[in-house]
């Protein structure tokens, strides 16, 4: 259907019953970014200057490095241009695009994820042909499928979004562009968008749930099984850090696009979790909980601190 708006421009409102806190919102939200990126970068810098970390696990922690540093790109340098006190107006192609690299970049890491579960479950329950069925090949090929159907979802729900028309106000009544808030904008019956958009968005972090819990099912009957104590502990080490992200990832959509009746103000402070907070906790929770990840973090900095003047 041809696209009959006359909005060229929306403006983006911020976070509900926030008036008066934007230098303090600001210097906040700015430091929870600069963290993420810098906590991510190191993770980043790790993993490819140790040879130790070329193994499929960190090839998949790289990549979930990589979407945590863009994740938070998608939404952040606009709330906090508008934070400083200048324009709140976002075009129109801004906002398909914030709502598009949102649920590509979401949907990706949510199948990451999943995949990352998977290795896990390779590496534990079949560790002697693990570097087999793990192979370069097999890591790649599931490496480009999480970006791959991460687009596929992201097109669909911004075309569904934006084919609709919007003719009416442009107050954006949030700080970023998503579906529930452009829904509103729109001068056309929603109800059956948002019944697909509700499948949708539900549906993918449900069936990764469901892949990821059947996993952990096999790891942890397989983890009872080793004899050793040490090794019984680093194997719940390695899987409870995984599961942590996880849950810190997953519950906050479960929350904001499940949920009955919304909240603009929960939905807002779930979301700012979900885009800040969770991307500069993972290198955290990964580094903190591995001795191999420490270590060569250890190194980075060191080089780094000793690195000889020209």
């Amino acid at each position: 259907m041809r696209n009959a708006s006359v909005v060229t421009v929306f403006i983006l409102l911020g976070i509900p019953h926030t008036e008066d806190l934007e230098t303090m919102l600001f210097v906040l939200f700015l430091s929870f970014y600069i963290f993420t990126l810098m906590g991510n970068l190191l993770i980043l810098l790790a993993i490819i200057s140790s040879t130790r970390l070329h193994t499929p696990m960190y090839f998949f922690l790289c990549k979930l490095s990589m979407c945590d540093i863009f994740f938070p790109s998608v939404s952040s340098p606009k709330m906090l241009f508008y934070l400083s006190g200048n324009s709140r107006v976002i075009s129109y192609a801004g906002c398909v695009s914030q709502l598009f690299f949102y649920h590509f970049l979401g949907c990706t890491e949510c199948f990451l994820y999943t995949v990352m579960a998977y290795d896990r479950f390779v590496a534990i329950c079949y560790p002697l042909r693990y570097t087999i069925i793990m192979s370069h090949r097999v890591c790649a090929i599931l490496a480009i499928g999480t970006s791959f159907f991460g687009c596929i979802q992201a097109t669909i729900l911004t075309t569904l979004t934006f084919q609709l028309p919007y003719c009416g106000p442009n107050e954006v009544d949030y700080y970023f562009c998503d579906i529930p808030v452009m829904l509103k904008l729109a001068c056309a019956d929603t109800s059956a968008l948002e019944m697909v958009g509700f499948i949708s968005v539900g549906l993918t972090p449900l069936s990764c749930f469901l892949l990821i819990l059947t996993s952990y099912s096999c790891i942890v009957s397989s983890i009872l099984q080793i004899q050793s104590t040490e090794g019984r502990y680093r194997a719940f080490s390695t899987c409870s850090a995984h599961l942590t992200v996880i849950l810190l990832s997953l519950m906050p959509v479960v929350l904001i696009y499940l949920q009955p009746t919304p909240n603009p103000w929960l939905n807002a402070t779930v979301q700012v979790v979900n885009n800040l907070v969770t991307p500069m906790l993972n290198p955290l929770i990964y580094s903190l909980r591995n001795k191999e990840v420490k270590y060569s973090l250890r190194k980075v900095l060191q080089q780094v601190a000793f690195l000889p003047e020209k």
